[in-house]
């Protein structure tokens, strides 16, 4: 720590300041003091004093409460996001113009706006660009680093900090002892929003009026800046808070004069930002640092500061902070800390330098530092010992060795990749230098800025024998930018010549085209520090440099902004050319800097282009901030078009007129040829660098320009929509690809080298970067990475918030040259120069060249951990997958080209003390990357391979591919795809959802039921849905629950009340018949419901009716819209019918049993299907099998399903007498499905799975990898179990691929179930087809599907009953295709047997009128249902809510409730009024107490009997409240508490919370209702609920209020703070209670917990009856506004709540997760 003595400030006067103009004057309210923000100078009597609002923190460790305490809540607007750092400023400065126009009407208050800005790092540049003076205090800068905290660490770049203008709020307390006398008012803050942060020092006291800071015991000096740039890992927030208050020292418009004072300097200082890079030093020894390291500087969330240190002891709050820190409190103050060791030395002196060759090396050295260069890599040598000893010596200097000068060279280029600035490398002598040059030529065809100091020997020793002397002269020829050859040392030489000529370099190494430099440095012996006299004469002119920290020679390079020149007009051309694009592309190559993937990712935002991302753009990786992420906020990544392309049909149609590449590098052989194929097309390339990059020769405009700059051209101009179909094709054609491809990865149960590329993101944290190797190892991550919805960095939630839905992953590799030399190396000095935890991805073959790079790993100098993972196949797969492969012999492959190995990489790793793990399977490399990413420590990671069998899964992966590529065109072109859409990628809207309840006889009763006897007649009921389009065309589906599984017909039935609901004007997608993920992304991002909280059935029946009414529109069959394209004619034919199982229960004699089977087999039967593990002994089921086979022969294929009946002892013992029965298959033997496996390897009996996939969930692969076993020969899906469609078509092509049976099954569904399964089995049998083509496989015989429970209908719900009967080609049972899409088609429903039919009930809105105390309430009601009295529901709403949130829940109950919902006091269409009718009267109290009492009299108005209350948040306080109090206990039957609280158990805990509402309340009024409501959700409660698909529209809907005023009221009085809490109420409490809590909602949660608890220990006889009065429901995937969010599992939950009130039988306790499916 370091307090130090500065300047004084001098005057200045912004010119942009402009007089305030206010509309009114604001209201006088008394409150606080203010202090200056800086002291006045007495030197400086003309410098204006700002202000800043001061607020204390009262402390509180002896209980007493100060009664003259505000609260001020702060506004938090966010703006949307800048492209750069100046435009940020400036869209804050047009907010706060805003402002100014309309100022707020209170006179004190808090105001913050905040922009994402570009995320490399500036706050420490910033900070030193501030002039020295300054007239804006305090600034500061502040590390984020945790470690190697020294200015060294800082100079190597990367380092996230903090930088921060003025004091917008300042906490300020002095010391215990002083604390006495106090009895001004006070305000303090509360901030709801996270991303508020206060800094400052605790145990220490600023003195303003003296100007000195000291040490202080429980002082502190906190303070939020006025403007902020807080880095973090991937992104930057720029803020500016505004604070005022009544004080005549710190009103509004002294607030706004403060701000623009900062603002000014702010934005005046940004122009120098870029060169403070190099001249930190140089800034920092301007203050007169003196030494203190016992300062911390300490930062915090301002919403944990207001709360915490209000409550408790500040002091004793566990707070980050930095001991990495400079901050000046005033011009004669400032404190540092770790940022400049040597800072007040001398920076050069002449003194101490033994000879002529010291000087001239340690001349270099210090130009170097001058200019930032302060990582140097030193190879061993004798010529170069000055230099090396220079730059060792170097106070600020950076050294790492090597004693391989190329690995050392490619180190120093990583670290220039990494950190955008070079490294400096010094060699000796020889063949030292020739080394060099493969990292010299990747640097200049990289553009990467590298500084070479090569020593020589001198003239006299070259072309004369001398050893290690070669001509260094131009060695590099032209792959420098740069070369100088310095003479020998001497004194007769101005030594300035050294300073410009490395001046010199440096410039032609870092600008436009970056490159290496190379200055030869030759040395005559003494190398060593040998005294020898030299002159100081050599140093003439060089006072100045020796006194400064700055570079000898400063180039500046002047922005011609006045310049006549043609450039304006030339993008004029340009933009027209984008403007007039009908089918345009967005190309992203390789992008070096994360400003210019920011760039990248704002100009595709704006243009709405489909986006390629190569895999080094930055673009490619990304961490979703939210599941089922359709369209990526308006940017359509494109991530598999390279696989789609093999398709010809795709390369041919995908025909582009205006393509844009920004970057020049692709890694991508099939879109460069795409690009070929475009040809002729406007083909735009913008890079920064003038060189060439068109092999083609196609390009018709090449920008010269950086990728910001560009962005910032056409972020002006305005464009209009791309073609929709074009989009639209393009995002099928790779949702289709990825799904294929992400399929056969998790499928194939081997570790593939595509599955390492598939799943590298998921061992990538936020804050981590990735490089990638070349060969295999670039291309398999380009071709297969996945993104993942898993972005759970800790400002995750606020990329989201600030509209960016992803975090990306930073990617470097060296494809300059593309070389595999120093691969390692490179990647190495990337993790040094990004200062990034780095993950390296290398072939074996790339690590085997480059194992000297092992020795710079070890020595893990002022870096973060590695992982290197190597792919090690042993040799060079890529040859495998190239042309030469199919025509060389493979002995010549293996030596020659693949160069096979098999060196131990575990053994090179010990060697150099690595650790390392080997991997084979894919838990293994989980677990390797899991456990290499926890320890703070390098790991390498060896993946085994084969180059066989990678090269084979690389083919199967090309050819489904491409076949999905053709389906998914070939789907497309089945639909008239306008060419523009306004809406999306929207086939048609929903007219609305209808459905009948049918029931019809069985002859038999179902395989699944249990039999009672006693009954002689057999049922079947269920649902028909009829779901018509806007246009007129319907589908119908069926729903139709089993009862063995977790749904009944009441549960059905209100899901489907609610979807009929939801679904109206819901826009169906292109997209869904594709199957693949479109279905679940639909019904999330539509109807807003988790598509696991539906129920299977009822999601089948809803895809069934969905799938016909898009046949229907298009005069298409549903098979035709799931497999649009012709196939061949030995296919199309076995595809027209479908083969039938019969289904034969074993009741009855083996001999009686095997009878039926015949007779089956006789009707023209060939399989079988037989129920068993019904009787006691499995033997017995085993003689059934064996009669059966004795009595129908060999060639009928049999099948048993054991339902999971047994244990695995009586399965082996059935497996034991079957053996040689030759059973097709058995479905699930044993009960525990872990058993499977074992049951197979042990019997070899052949297993089909059934029941294992009835809860596949939405992640269905990742449960089936583990079934691949070869012994499972068969899947039997029931669509209407699995989920739908989508799910079986998932599942029956993880079947097909792995070799195994696709059985769709029926349930006893009616013949319009049966219809759509049989045009599905159609679908997967032409679908095996087609996949036995691709493996290269024998056709496989189709299979008999489970559909043989027709046999079972006695009455159908079809008027034309289906036809399923004996082949007259065949002779065997078979269904028609024709014949079930006549009845799809055609459908008519059979009214016989429909026993009701549903009649949608209209909500019906009225107002009823509550006299209470003073006041009456005329309350908006909302009902529907029937009149039930003794089952009344009545719905209380949250805080801004409106009895309308509860209309869908309502619909959904209202079948068997009756149900009303409440607009509450001040809260939507319910308004409040005197009863004299007088505006002056004071307003009403809207207390809980109040506000319950006219509750109570509304439902006395509405019913005789008792109603259960359902509340939400403050409606949930409000129920709870009722439900306990005695005097409303007459009318309350029992009470649901959504996300509820009894209230604050702590007094003073509740009186802050009540003078926060209080304040928010007065926010709401004096901000409005739409910015309080920006603010209001912005806060950590709503976490989950932001990232809902209809966020936008809830919040919308939160505009409906029409008296505000009284919103604000209830706000306050209705405050959990003016609560009185429940907590010992609930120890008497007798009324049911059912709490429900959103899964992600931690801190209600512990709250129902602790309630339960209470409970539970309440008063009672010693019995368990307290816990039968309560249940706890936690719903999944969803946070405090479960009822928003995810309300079909408290749909159910609350009905049968209401059946357990009604049966007058409450539930038992429950505190588990509820899941709706």
């Amino acid at each position: 720590m370091k307090a130090v003595t500065s300047h004084t400030a001098i005057p200045f006067t912004p010119q942009f300041l402009r007089p305030l103009r206010r509309n009114a004057p604001p209201p006088n309210l008394p409150f606080l003091t203010s202090f200056p923000r800086f002291l006045l100078s007495p030197s400086n009597p003309n410098l204006k004093v700002a202000q800043v609002m001061n607020l204390d923190l009262p402390m509180m460790g002896n209980g007493e409460f100060d009664e003259d305490f505000v609260v001020e809540s702060c506004i938090v607007r966010s703006l949307s996001p800048a492209l750069t750092l100046k435009q940020g400023l400036e869209k804050i400065k047009d907010a706060v113009e805003e402002l100014k126009l309309n100022p707020p009407c209170s006179r004190s208050g808090l105001y913050r706006f905040q922009v994402a800005v570009p995320p490399s790092a500036k706050a420490m540049n910033w900070f030193f660009s501030q002039p020295l003076s300054s007239a804006v205090f305090p600034l500061f800068f502040l590390s984020k680093e945790t470690e190697n905290l020294i200015f060294k660490s800082l100079s190597l770049g990367g380092t996230c900090g903090v930088f921060g203008i003025g004091a917008a709020v300042r906490f300020t307390c002095p010391s215990f002892s002083t604390l006495g006398g106090q009895n001004s008012f006070k305000r303090y803050l509360s901030i709801d929003s996270t991303c508020v942060t206060a800094y400052g020092f605790m145990n220490a006291n600023f003195n303003e009026e003296s100007s000195s800071m000291r040490h202080e015991a429980g002082s502190f000096y906190i303070f939020i800046p006025q403007i902020e740039l807080d880095e973090d890992e991937g992104i930057s927030i720029l803020s500016a808070t505004l604070a005022w208050s009544d004080s005549p020292l710190s009103t509004f418009e002294e607030s706004i004069h403060s701000y623009e004072l900062s603002l000014y300097q702010a934005l005046h200082s940004l122009s120098t930002i870029e060169r403070y890079d190099k001249c930190i030093r140089s800034t920092l020894r301007k203050f007169d640092l003196v030494k203190d390291a016992t300062f911390k500087m300490v930062y915090m969330k301002a919403s944990s500061l207001s709360e915490k240190g209000i409550e408790a002891d500040l002091m004793e709050l566990e707070t980050p902070f930095s001991c990495q820190f400079c901050i000046r409190l005033s011009p004669t103050v400032t404190a540092a800390s770790n940022m400049l060791d040597h800072s007040g030395e001398r920076t050069f002196s002449s003194q101490d330098y033994a000879n002529i060759n010291a000087l001239w090396a340690s001349l270099i050295i210090e130009e170097c530092t001058r200019f930032g260069l302060m990582y140097f890599c030193v190879a061993p040598g004798s010529r170069s010992s000055p230099l090396a000893i220079a730059a060792s010596t170097h106070p600020l200097t950076t050294c790492i060795a090597c004693f391989d000068e190329r690995s050392l060279a490619f180190h120093a280029l990583g670290y220039a990749r990494g950190s955008h600035k070079p490294a400096v490398v010094i060699t000796s002598s020889g063949t030292a230098v020739s080394n060099l040059l493969p990292a010299v030529v990747e640097s200049s065809q990289g553009f990467v800025p590298l500084l070479l100091l090569t020593a020589d020997r001198p003239p006299e020793l070259h072309d004369a024998g001398a050893n290690q002397a070669i001509n260094q002269v131009n060695h590099f020829g032209s792959f420098v930018r740069f070369f100088f050859g310095l003479p020998v040392p001497t004194d007769h030489i101005p030594a300035r010549m050294i300073l410009t000529t490395l001046d010199s370099a440096v410039y032609w190494a870092t600008s436009s085209p970056c490159g290496p430099v190379h200055i030869n440095c030759p040395f005559r012996e003494p190398l060593e520090n040998s005294p020898k006299e030299w002159m100081l004469s050599c140093l003439k002119g060089l006072d100045s440099w020796m006194s400064s920290a700055e570079p000898f020679t400063k180039y500046i390079q002047l922005q011609h902004s006045h310049a006549p020149d043609d450039s304006q007009g030339q993008m004029a051309e340009v933009i027209e050319v984008i403007q007039g694009a009908k089918r345009g592309l967005l190309l992203i190559g390789a992008i070096t800097t994360e400003d210019d993937i920011w760039a990248a990712l704002l100009l595709a935002k704006h243009l709405c282009w489909p986006v390629v991302a190569d895999i080094l753009s930055g673009l490619r990786l990304r961490k979703l901030s939210t599941s089922f992420q359709e369209i990526e906020d308006n940017v359509l990544f494109l991530d598999h078009l390279d696989h789609a392309l093999l398709s010809d049909f795709v390369r041919v149609w995908a025909q582009a007129d205006v393509i844009i590449q920004i970057g020049s590098r692709i890694t991508s052989k099939r879109i460069s040829q795409m690009i070929e194929d475009c040809f002729p097309c406007s083909y735009i390339m913008v890079d920064k660098h003038p060189c060439r990059h068109d092999p083609s020769h196609l390009l018709t405009h090449r920008i010269q320009s950086t990728i910001t700059q560009f962005a910032d051209c056409l972020c002006k101009a305005q464009f209009p929509l791309m073609s929709s179909k074009w989009s639209v094709s393009l995002r099928a054609l790779d949702m289709m690809v990825a799904q294929e491809i992400s399929s056969l990865i998790h499928s194939e149960s081997f570790l593939t080298e595509p599955y390492v590329a598939h799943v590298i993101l998921e061992a990538l944290t936020c804050d981590s970067a990735l490089f990638i190797g070349n060969s295999m190892a670039i291309r398999d991550a380009d071709m297969y990475a996945r993104n993942s919805a898993d972005c759970t960095h800790r400002i995750g939630d606020t990329v989201l918030s600030l509209g960016l839905p992803f975090h990306w992953i930073r990617v470097s590799g060296n494809r300059g040259a593309s070389g595999i030399d120093g691969l390692l190396s490179t990647a190495i000095g990337f993790a040094v120069g990004c200062n990034k935890r780095v993950l390296c991805v290398i072939g074996d073959v790339s690590f085997l060249y480059d194992t000297n790079g092992l020795s710079i790993l070890s020595q893990r100098m002022r870096r973060k951990p590695m992982t290197i993972l190597v792919l090690n196949n042993h040799g060079g797969a890529i040859f495998s997958l190239l042309p030469i492969a199919e025509r060389t012999e493979r002995r010549v492959l293996d030596q020659y080209f693949y160069t096979s190995h098999n060196v131990s990489i575990g053994k090179l790793c010990l060697a150099h003390g690595m650790k390392h793990l080997e991997v084979r399977t894919k838990i293994e490399l989980q677990d390797a990357l899991f456990t290499s990413q926890q320890e703070n420590r390098d790991c390498v990671i060896e993946v085994e391979s084969c180059i066989d069998s990678n090269a084979a899964f690389h083919s199967t992966l090309r050819k489904f591919a491409c076949q999905a590529a053709d389906h998914a065109l070939n789907m497309l072109s089945k639909f008239s795809i306008p060419d523009f859409i306004f809406h999306g990628s929207f086939l048609c809207k929903i007219h609305g959802m209808e459905y009948s309840i049918y029931r019809i006889p069985l002859c038999a009763p179902p395989t699944s039921a249990s039999v009672n006897y006693k009954t002689t007649t057999f049922y079947r009921d269920g649902f028909i849905l009829i779901l018509s389009l806007e246009g007129g065309h319907v589908g119908f589906g069926e729903v139709a629950p089993l009862e063995i599984h977790e749904e009944d017909l009441l549960d059905v039935e209100e899901q489907l009340r609610f979807l009929h609901h939801v679904i109206k004007g819901a826009k169906i997608s292109f997209y869904l018949p594709l199957l693949k993920g479109s279905f679940s992304s639909w019904i999330w991002s539509c109807l807003g419901i988790p598509p696991s909280s539906i129920f299977p059935s009822v999601r089948c029946g809803l895809e069934m009716a969905i799938l016909n009414a898009i046949a229907a529109q298009e005069g298409s069959s549903l098979l035709n819209i799931l497999h649009p394209y012709k196939v061949e004619e030995e296919i199309s034919e076995r595809s027209k019918r479908v083969q039938i199982c019969a289904l034969l229960d074993s009741n009855g004699s083996p001999l009686e049993v095997a009878y039926l089977a015949k007779t089956l087999v006789e009707e023209g039967f060939t399989a079988i299907k037989l129920k068993v593990a019904r009787r006691a002994d499995p033997i017995e089921d085993a003689t059934v099998i064996q009669e059966i086979r004795k009595m129908v022969g060999l060639q009928i294929e049999l099948r048993a399903d054991a339902n999971r009946n047994w244990t695995y002892e009586q399965a082996i013992q059935f497996s034991s007498y079957v053996k040689n029965c030759d059973l097709k298959y058995i479905e699930e033997p044993v009960k525990d499905e872990d058993d499977i496996i074992k049951f197979c390897e042990e019997t070899g009996l052949p297993v089909a799975l059934d029941e294992t996939m009835d809860k596949i969930g939405e992640t269905p692969l990742q449960k089936l990898a583990k079934f691949s076993h070869s012994g499972i020969v068969a899947v039997v899906i029931k669509p209407s179990v699995v989920g739908g469609f989508e799910n079986a078509a998932l599942i029956a092509r993880w079947a097909q691929q792995q070799g195994k049976m696709a059985v769709v099954s029926a349930a006893f569904e009616s013949g319009l179930s049966l219809s759509a399964y049989i045009q599905l089995s159609s679908y997967f049998e032409l679908q095996s087809a087609e996949i036995c083509k691709l493996m290269n496989k024998q056709l496989v015989p189709s299979v008999a599907h489970g559909l043989g429970t027709y046999r079972w209908l006695k009455e159908d719900v079809t008027f034309e009953p289906l036809s399923i009967n004996r082949s007259q080609d065949s002779g065997f049972i078979e269904a028609s295709v024709v014949d079930a899409d006549r009845i799809l088609q055609k459908f008519q429903i059979n009214r016989d047997t429909i026993i009701r039919i549903f009649s949608e009930e209209q909500v019906y809105t009225h107002q009823l009128a509550v006299d209470s105390d003073g006041f009456s309430c005329l309350l908006n009601v909302h009902e529907i249902g029937a009149s039930i009295e003794n089952d009344v529901v009545v719905f209380l709403h949250g805080f801004l809510g409106t009895g309308g949130d509860w209309i869908a829940t309502m619909k959904a109950i209202s079948g068997s409730a009756r149900c009303i919902s409440i607009d509450l006091p001040g809260h939507g269409g319910s308004k409040i009024q005197n009863h004299d009718g007088k505006e002056d009267v004071l307003e009403p109290n809207l207390s809980i107490e109040v506000v319950a009492d006219v509750l109570y009299k509304l439902i006395h108005s509405i019913t005789p009997g008792k109603v259960t209350l359902v509340g939400y948040s403050m409606g949930a306080r409000i129920a709870l409240y009722m439900a306990l109090t005695s005097s409303f206990s007459d009318k309350i039957k029992g009470a649901v508490i959504i996300s509820g609280s009894p209230g604050l158990k702590n007094d003073e805990a509740r009186k802050i919370r009540m003078v926060k509402d209080d304040s928010r309340s007065h926010a709401l009024i004096t901000h409005g209702l739409q910015i309080f409501l920006e603010s209001w959700y912005s806060g950590e409660l709503w976490k989950s609920l932001r990232g809902h698909p209809q966020f936008n529209q809830i919040v919308a809907s939160r505009l409906q209020h029409k008296d505000v005023r009284s919103l604000a009221k209830t706000l306050s009085d209705l405050s959990i703070g003016r609560q009185r809490p429940l907590w010992e109420d609930l120890r008497q409490c007798s009324t049911p209670l059912l709490l429900i809590v959103g899964e992600k909602d931690g801190k209600f949660k512990r709250i129902a917990q602790e309630m339960c608890y209470e409970i539970g220990h309440g008063t009672s006889n010693g019995d368990d009856s307290r816990k039968e009065i309560y249940e706890i429901v936690e719903v999944p995937n969803c946070g405090h506004a479960a009822h928003l969010e995810n309300p079909l599992p408290i749909i159910r939950a609350l009905r049968r709540f209401l059946t357990g009130l009604e049966n007058s039988s409450t539930p038992n306790e429950r505190a588990v997760p509820f899941h709706g499916s």
